[in-house]
């Protein structure tokens, strides 16, 4: 039978989902009509808020209280709107599953790891014991967590946003469904996790069949996966079509205009698009300096009363300058060591060693009073958009409680005024104002966390994975944005993503991490065109191309194997084995930053490191 005979896995017809709010009856989907057959990959694209992800939690019947859905939705010609939830449960996990957009509010946050994922295999499957931890720790493997056993017994706020992900990802796998719901799956994943994770969904869907629903504003993704495409605006559906032709031959302005907003790797100045301003003077004085800085947290590895500890280096030795009007790029994968230095350089972690300089004085040195007025400077937009709002907060007063703390006197009608004023300049609609975070999408929320980090006009803001949860338009819009208020009040910034694009975008020069230290430290154009370390070249190789062509004919470096455990000192020789001491224990060589041409550090390397770890594919 041709694929294009065989009858559709899912089957949506006309469906509509409605939700009662205080503001009166709001309309998410309407009439939305598509099928996805087996071994089929249908991506859903459009602006948050569109009713991408609403569309797939009413097929799952995980709507919220206040929804409603109607319409007819069928798997395997099966209605499933109709179903009691005893039928649902039996169903999700097994036949169906779901890949959620936001980890951390969808793992229980007192449950380890093993606990949750051993969960899914004893009611779906039945397994208990070692069978089932074998199964579990294969699939932690699997998604490129490191030390995957120890893994099991963390909580998920032990764990990183990225792999706070890929252990849904693996929860969503665990019993291999017959369809998959991926919502943003590769949001808050570096590149190279993200394309191994979308090797394993495509091997999923050739070797089982597995029909993919995959929710997604990153157009690379979508050429890279994608047999079919679905175009939403406002809960309707405005075009849909082959992934050529939505790439190639897109009829509707709305496609068109997602497709302009799309980032590129090989074009980081696009015409329409804000420009970057030159990169500061050499002579220019730098505001902040970081100078051998290290976090270190002691691990337990192993049991009893008397536990042996290591430390784990997440920061170990960066040294860096920033100037004023000069944004800093920080790359590399989920676990490198991002996150924990922007929290050092600001002293929301306490550094283990080094120093950093702002302004001519030591903020590492600086007292708690000193410290709190630097603060009104210093700002940072965090990762997750739902941990770092207060729920109880309605989004006006969460925007305008640095108002509140750092201009005390102005009036409330003033400061809802500053607050108005600036929902716009990030996407947000001043209507909003009243709302709580549970009321927006996770892309809405991360402009909250935008706003309320600009609104004082900071001389330093640290922006990490800021427009990660963003849809293109808008993350295009927070881009010129941040390039703006840049060019306006001589920001310096530190932008820390996963998305190696728009860090070409936005940066004018771009450090490499990898386990805590620096591998590699250049300006844009040059990391970019003329990269010389080997993880470097890995990482810029993974980003997937908006251009299915492309995608299908590219030949590619990758890193292949697990990210070795950070606990383990041969891990930072991975890509110079020949200084190697095979001692997990024993004191290594630390490979040296070395300046290769004015400007551009390189970490010492094997020359023949396309060896272990990096191979064509």
């Amino acid at each position: 039978m041709n694929s294009s005979q065989r009858p559709p896995l899912l089957s949506i017809d006309n469906l509509h989902v409605e939700f009662d709010t205080p503001d009166g009856l709001v309309k998410a989907v309407k009439g939305v009509s598509l099928e996805v057959l087996p071994g089929e990959c249908v991506g859903i694209v459009g602006e948050s808020g569109s009713g991408k992800s609403q569309s797939a939690l009413a097929a799952m019947g995980l709507l919220a209280a206040n929804g409603r859905a109607r319409g007819s939705v069928k798997f395997a010609g099966k209605s499933l709107l109709g179903l009691n939830q005893s039928e649902r449960r039996k169903m999700r996990g097994s036949e169906m599953s779901m890949i959620f957009q936001d980890p951390l509010t969808s793992l229980t946050p007192h449950m380890t790891i093993g606990a949750q994922l051993r969960e899914v295999l004893a009611i779906h499957k039945k397994l208990r014991g070692k069978e089932a931890d074998a199964i579990c720790i294969d699939w932690l493997e699997r998604v490129r967590i490191p030390d995957p056993a120890r893994r099991m017994e963390q909580f998920p706020h032990e764990l990183s946003g990225g792999m706070r992900q890929r252990v849904m990802i693996a929860i969503a796998m665990l019993c291999d469904p017959k369809l998959l719901f991926a919502d943003e799956p590769t949001t808050a994943l570096d590149v190279t996790v993200q394309a191994q994770v979308l090797s394993l969904m495509s091997d999923l869907k050739k070797t089982t069949d597995t029909g993919i629903v995959l929710i997604t504003h990153d157009m690379g993704v979508v050429a890279r996966m994608c047999d079919r495409v679905v175009v939403m605006k406002s809960g309707e559906i405005v075009e849909t079509g082959t992934v050529d032709q939505i790439f190639y031959e897109a009829r509707h302005d709305y496609t068109k205009k997602l497709l302009e907003a799309v980032p590129r790797i090989d074009q980081p100045d696009r015409p329409g698009r804000t420009h970057l301003q030159p990169a500061p003077p050499a002579e220019t004085k730098p505001v902040l300096v970081a100078d051998d800085l290290k976090v270190r947290f002691p691990i337990k590895v192993e049991g009893g009363l008397f536990g042996k500890t290591k430390p784990l280096r997440a920061v170990d030795g960066v040294s860096f300058e920033l100037k004023p009007g000069e944004t800093l790029g920080v790359v590399g994968e989920s676990g490198c060591g991002k996150s924990t230095l922007a929290r050092a350089v600001l002293r929301l972690v306490e550094p283990s060693d080094g120093a950093v300089t702002w302004l001519g004085s030591k903020l590492s040195e600086a007292t708690t009073s000193q410290l709190k007025k630097s603060r009104r400077d210093l700002q940072i937009v965090f990762q997750d958009p739902f941990a770092s709002l207060d729920p109880r907060m309605t989004i006006g007063q969460s925007i305008g409680e640095p108002l509140t703390v750092f201009e005390p006197r102005l009036s409330g009608k003033d400061r809802e005024k500053r607050v108005l004023e600036m929902m716009p300049r990030v996407g947000l609609d001043p209507a909003l104002i009243n709302r709580y975070p549970h009321e927006l999408s996770g892309g809405q929320n991360q402009r909250v966390g935008i706003a309320r980090a600009m609104i004082l006009k900071p001389k330093l803001v640290i922006c990490d994975e800021a427009v990660s949860a963003l849809d293109v338009s808008v993350q295009a819009q927070i881009i010129d944005l941040l390039i703006e208020l840049q060019q306006e009040f001589g920001l310096a910034m530190m932008f820390i993503s996963h998305d190696l694009a728009v860090v070409r975008e936005i940066s004018h020069r771009i450090m490499v991490l990898y386990l805590g230290r620096v591998v590699e430290l250049a300006d844009r154009t040059t990391i970019y065109e003329n990269p010389v370390h080997p993880y470097t070249k890995a990482l810029i190789a993974a980003v997937p191309n908006p251009d299915p062509r492309q995608e299908r004919e590219r030949n590619f470096a990758r890193l292949e194997g697990d990210l070795p455990s950070p606990l383990d000192r041969r891990a930072g020789l991975r890509f110079m084995k020949s200084k190697l001491v095979d001692d997990p224990d024993a004191d290594q060589y630390r490979p040296q930053l070395v300046e290769v041409a004015p400007g551009h550090l390189v970490a010492e390397h094997d020359a023949s490191e396309l060896s272990d770890g990096l191979v064509a594919g």
